[in-house]
């Protein structure tokens, strides 16, 4: 079975690979092709990989292209995580956003919409190569705003494009550890887009362990969320947040954090990261060895301002593991050899919450086999929830227009109409600064 990996001079590439090596039996990945249009970058990574599968036997085969087409030529699937004008481009989201007073966050806020302006019309090209080159294949994106590009690549490929994250895959597990039950038994009640989304419940044997949770504030205020939101702001919403919801809930003491702070987190992983890379020019260089340690770093700083903010103090190391490739390869697996599980992607809504339309892509608990993710049926969300989601997808959509017309006017639009940005003249000058600075955003007339 062939995987093609776009992105594939992207740092997080060995945590996939390393999921594919331990994956055994029938259906399994045995070819990796990695596509970037970073030689260099891909140079790296092939080095990374080649140390990972040193004493693995029947390794996958791992090819690295920058020819697009070649790549994709007869995947089976396709695991998309580009990042469309690198780091760099992060980074001056970030500064353009906060040289304003609002958010640049890659996903949230101002800088997402940056971020889903440059990426869609890519995503929209790869979307339409698969389509002709590989039209049995199925694509898992990972590339940010993981919901608006799943949503843009939806148009083109339907339901065989799936959208994961680790965000609610780590939200669950740390609840059922601190209720003290196996994750893997349990069943989570989680609803929203993807990085705006709440768990509701959390079942275990039938019964749900989310409220014994919220009652208790000694028990709430010792895992990641509940020393990120407080006690008190969690029990008054009866759910547990997405940590990304921090910046919505918290969102001027976040912006004067990112404002104080020594670097953006787009500019401490890109200079992280380009000394990574620079260190694999040295063919002398342990590629694994470094990888390793630039990645623990890059783990324990994440979020870092939010919960300096909030006194969460540091991560727990149990959460430094990361876990979108543990979601990857199951959905790989319960497609491939139909291996029905339950997992929370971000998927088209068809009627499962009906503030939205059919083909608004959501995230939720999804049953996966042969045939692809289903989304699960969920009670209707509150009122406070359904009105940020709303909101925010309906900024998804004018993303979705501007990056389809070209039109400046519906760019601004978009900037215009998320609840982070609070004011038309903030969203023309962001528009003014982001097209200054992308070359990638010159199609906005």
């Amino acid at each position: 079975m062939k995987l093609t990996i776009l992105g594939g001079g992207g740092f997080r590439v060995p945590l996939v690979y390393g999921a594919l090596l331990g994956d055994r039996g029938e259906g399994r990945v045995t070819e990796v092709v990695l596509h970037d249009l970073d030689a260099g970058r891909l140079s790296a990574v092939t080095r990374v990989l080649a140390e990972q599968a040193a004493r693995v036997e029947d390794a996958p085969a791992v090819t690295a292209t920058t020819d697009l087409d070649e790549a994709l030529r007869g995947a089976d699937f396709v695991f998309s995580a580009i990042r469309v004008g690198g780091l760099e481009g992060r980074a001056d989201d970030e500064r353009v956003a906060l040289a304003e007073g609002v958010l640049g966050q890659e996903t949230v806020g101002a800088g997402g919409i940056a971020y889903g302006l440059r990426t869609v019309p890519v995503a929209v090209d790869i979307a339409r190569r698969v389509a002709r080159l590989a039209p049995d294949a199925w694509v898992i994106n990972f590339t940010n705003p993981a919901g608006l590009v799943t949503e843009a690549m939806s148009r083109h490929l339907g339901d065989r494009v799936i959208g994961i994250c680790d965000s609610p895959v780590g939200l669950g597990r740390r609840i059922a550890r601190v209720l003290g039950a196996d994750p893997r038994e349990a069943w989570i009640d989680y609803v929203g887009l993807n990085h705006l989304g709440w768990v509701r419940g959390l079942h275990i044997a039938g019964r749900d362990e989310l409220p014994r949770l919220l009652a208790d504030p000694d028990l709430l205020g010792s895992f990641e969320e509940g020393k990120l939101f407080g006690t008190d702001w969690l029990q008054s919403l009866g759910a547990i947040p997405n940590e990304y919801l921090h910046y919505y809930y918290f969102n001027r003491e976040a912006v004067r954090a990112y404002q104080q702070a020594e670097k953006t987190r787009g500019a401490f992983l890109r200079d992280q990261q380009a000394h990574f890379y620079e260190e694999m020019r040295d063919p002398g260089a342990q590629a694994l060895a470094a990888w390793d340690r630039t990645r623990a770093e890059r783990e324990a700083t994440y979020m870092a301002e939010n919960r300096e903010t909030a006194g969460a103090g540091e991560r727990e190391p149990d959460d430094l593991s990361g876990g979108y490739e543990k979601v990857a390869l199951a959905l790989m697996r319960a497609i491939a050899r139909d291996e029905r599980t339950t997992l929370i992607l971000n998927v088209r809504n068809r009627t499962t919450l009906s503030v939205l339309d059919t083909d608004a892509v959501i995230e939720v608990p999804c049953l996966v086999d042969a045939n692809g993710a289903h989304p699960v049926s969920v009670a209707p969300l509150p009122d406070h929830a359904t009105g940020l989601v709303c909101a925010v997808k309906a900024v998804e959509r004018e993303v979705l227009a501007a990056a389809e017309s070209g039109s400046r006017t519906t760019a601004v639009k978009a900037f215009a109409l998320h609840p982070l940005v609070d004011s038309v003249n903030v969203a023309r000058r962001l528009v003014e600064g982001y097209t200054a600075v992308h070359p990638g955003l010159a199609y906005l007339k």
